[in-house]
């Protein structure tokens, strides 16, 4: 995910939770050149997880982690 922000990964969430609403009311959405129906949806639903994982990784990553310290 390198260069990724997560106003970036937020907007690309949005145009999946739209085309799953989309799809949801038997309507069909474009992806680029692609175009996707109602018999996509499951495709739609994996990418709406991809995304929240994305931003939730995002999320958590603002800071400094301490994994171990080694006194000396």
């Amino acid at each position: 995910m390198a260069g990724l922000t997560l106003a970036q990964a937020e907007a690309k969430l949005t145009q999946y939770l739209d085309a799953e609403e989309a799809i949801l009311t038997n309507q069909k959405i474009k992806f680029g050149e692609k175009e996707i129906t109602r018999a996509d949806l499951p495709a739609i639903q994996d990418g709406i997880s991809v995304w929240n994982r994305r931003i939730q990784s995002l999320s958590r990553s603002g800071g400094i982690t301490v994994r171990e310290v080694i006194p000396r």
